[in-house]
């Protein structure tokens, strides 16, 4: 029986006639995924509050372990789950800080709320059952996302997932994502093309539409509101919006009470306080592709002479930027310079401006002589503010930003510098507790760039210092055990991945690293399953598939290994270890003409790939290209010194009928290693050549 549905139709009750005819397991629970009703993660908050009473009865300990994913979720479930752990970022006040969540933070939530989902379901017992998301063409990003994961994932394979949308192609968000719903519903669900039925229109169609909150997708519906006056849509928003604000649940007010506020009697003044209230929080959760919609609607609203545009503008810009939308963000800063001569906004226009072209703007589109440039002015305009603390902390700032800039460009010493000389200024101007994030910031920025410069002791002593002082912070630890790695302390490292996990909704990133150091230790069933971890996580990673696969191949698992190497080289055409896996697997399965095919190809990606050249030199070997073989095996010796290749290269000399040089390989093989085969082999050449 298929798991995954896909029921499109313009209506929704055409789609829930289609979902009746179904053959699905008993249906668990059916949300609405509009991002009208409550904004970011509307349908998983909507499920978490349906089974949130017997799910922390029954399972209190996934509400700690995943307290981030439901609080991010779920506000309503502040006090009910523990606190999500207890950072920086949450003591410091909205205009000192400067460390916000990575653009990958939903797609983490996303991956959490699912091993939520795995693990409830899994305490509930009873078998399968089915979950229904409706209007996810309607949904905001987070949803989707999350409805992506649970299509993709391989683990809940007692959970029959449907899914409503539309008959128009879904479209995804503007920006980079990194889970596509358009791309995953198509590979992995099933169609289900409803058929449109006849509907009557209801009484009072267009308070219905309002009590909709404005998803009623009826076109006669939407009509009948459009045909009222403006004045008679206003108020109904107005009388709508104060019926929903008298509700406890936060979440309203990251969807359906800003969308009646805009739309009603004041939407310059209560509607982009409402939008911009909900974009500050959005933008705090790390919930960026909600927060650009809430800002662009704001500022759409707004009174261009109030301080609220100006926040909603500056604000909207960063959270552009966060999820790859650099040029839209770049038109609001323009925008901003052009309507303000205050020296404080063009000195916060010209910093983000600068870091648009440092580090937001596709690579291939950076400008750093613009972000130098744009940077310069920001230093220059934070020397000439007038009160002294303040002159200080954004000078530093600004100079942080430039050193930015200089470790893009391949200067560690320069930025070293700066990142040392804002240190001791802070130190120097400012009391002891003011602007403490940012003081870790430097200190967590020097220690980058002292890894990037190899000085791996005091990198390490930097991560050190600043996870001591924010130990909840599980970037911190994910850092210290990269350069614990670095430095061959694998079990130490191991422990600060773990502690990482702990703190953190899952991340790919830190599973893979795991199984890295797991690997170095000897620990290939354990690395095994995390790089398997990885793939659940996130399908297209590639360096996870391709060690998996490589583990796979040792184990005797050749079948397994070509699954990995194949979904790999679709994502990765021309990685070149791919390749030389490619032909390593063709090999096991003697189809030696493709192997050397898939090798040519992998040291033409990657000439420096040793072995490539070995695997080649082996079957060249095998074939009696002796001349070839030599060639080949000698290039991997270069590159690679190592018995296999050495005895594979003295077989080919031997065979050739150069057996000084086979000696001499077979000699480098046995001052390594008690090959009895190079023995005998080296015997038998030394009494021909006496011969």
């Amino acid at each position: 029986m298929d798991s995954r549905y896909w029921i499109r139709a313009d209506r929704r009750r055409d789609r829930t006639h289609a979902l009746a005819a179904l053959d699905l397991p008993p249906i668990w629970a059916t949300v609405d995924a509009h991002r009208r009703l409550r904004g970011p993660y509307t349908a998983a908050g909507s499920l978490l509050r349906m089974v949130a009473d017997d799910l922390l009865e029954r399972c209190p300990e996934l509400a700690e372990r995943h307290n981030i994913e439901l609080l991010t979720s779920t506000p309503e479930l502040a006090g009910r789950v523990p606190s999500a752990w207890h950072t920086l970022e949450w003591e410091v006040k909205d205009s000192e800080r400067t460390r916000y969540y990575s653009r990958l933070h939903t797609r983490n939530i996303a991956n959490g709320l699912a091993e939520v989902l795995r693990d409830y379901l899994a305490a509930l017992g009873g078998g399968p059952r089915t979950l229904v998301f409706e209007n996810a063409h309607e949904a905001d990003p987070s949803d989707q996302e999350l409805i992506a994961v649970l299509l993709r994932r391989g683990d809940l394979p007692d959970l029959t997932v449907v899914v409503g949308t539309s008959r128009e192609p879904l479209v995804d968000p503007r920006g980079e994502i990194d889970v596509s719903l358009a791309e995953t519903i198509a590979a992995h669900a099933q169609v289900v093309d409803a058929c449109a039925g006849e509907h009557p229109l209801p009484d009072h169609a267009a308070q219905a539409y309002v009590d909709s909150d404005g998803t009623d997708d009826d076109p006669l519906v939407l009509a009948a509101y459009l045909a009222l006056s403006e004045e008679a849509r206003a108020a109904l928003h107005d009388a709508r919006a104060e019926e929903l604000a008298r509700s406890a649940e936060f979440s309203l007010r990251l969807g359906a009470i800003p969308y009646h506020l805009e739309h009603g009697s004041d939407p310059a003044g209560a509607g982009a306080a409402a939008l911009r209230a909900a974009l500050d929080h959005c933008h705090k959760t790390g919930l960026y592709q909600a927060a650009a919609d809430l800002g662009l609607r704001g500022r759409a609203v707004a009174d261009r002479a109030s301080e609220t545009w100006w926040h909603l503008t500056m604000q909207t810009g960063i959270v552009l930027a966060a999820v790859g939308r650099a040029d839209e963000a770049e038109v609001l800063y323009v925008e901003g310079r052009a309507a303000s001569t205050d020296p404080a906004v063009h000195l916060e226009m010209a910093y983000s401006t600068a870091m648009l072209h440092a580090r937001h703007y596709p690579e291939a589109q950076r400008d750093y002589v613009r972000a130098r440039a744009w940077m310069n002015l920001a230093i220059a305009m934070a020397s000439v503010l007038t009160d002294p603390k303040t002159e200080a902390f954004q000078s530093v700032f600004t100079r942080n930003g430039l050193a930015l800039v200089e470790v893009r460009e391949k200067k560690p010493e320069v930025a070293l510098a700066l990142v040392n000389e804002g240190m001791a200024r802070l130190d120097r101007d400012l009391e002891p507790h003011e602007h403490a994030l940012h003081r870790l910031v430097l200190r967590y920025n020097r220690a980058q760039v002292y890894g990037a410069m190899g000085r791996l002791d005091e990198a390490l002593a930097d991560y050190t210092y600043v996870l001591e002082r924010d130990p909840n912070f599980p970037e911190h630890h994910f850092n210290v055990g990269n350069v614990l790695r670095r430095l061959g302390r694998d079990e130490e490292a191991i422990a600060a991945y773990r502690e990482a996990l702990r703190l953190s909704p899952p991340f790919p990133e830190a599973y893979y690293n795991l199984a890295d150091a797991r690997l170095a230790l000897g620990d290939t069933e354990g690395a095994l399953a995390d790089f398997g971890y990885v793939i659940e996580l996130d399908p297209r990673h590639v360096d996870a598939r391709i060690n998996r696969a490589g583990l796979l191949l040792a184990d005797g698992d050749v079948e397994g290994a070509w699954r990995d190497v194949t979904v790999a080289l679709e994502l990765a055409p021309d990685n070149a270890h791919l390749l030389c896996l490619k032909g390593q697997l063709l090999v096991e399965r003697e189809e030696y003409a493709e192997a050397s095919v898939a090798l040519a190809e992998a040291v033409q990606r990657n000439e420096r790939l040793a072995e490539a050249w070995a695997i080649r030199g082996t079957i060249a070997v095998a074939s009696g290209d002796l001349t070839d073989a030599i060639s080949y095996l000698s290039r991997a010796i270069t590159l690679d010194d190592n018995p296999e290749a050495r005895f594979n290269r003295a077989v080919a000399y031997e065979e050739s009928g150069d057996l000084g040089a086979a000696i001499l390989d077979y000699d480098a093989v046995l001052a390594v290693t008690d090959d009895e085969d190079a023995r005998h082999r080296r015997e038998l050449c030394a009494a021909a050549t006496a011969r």
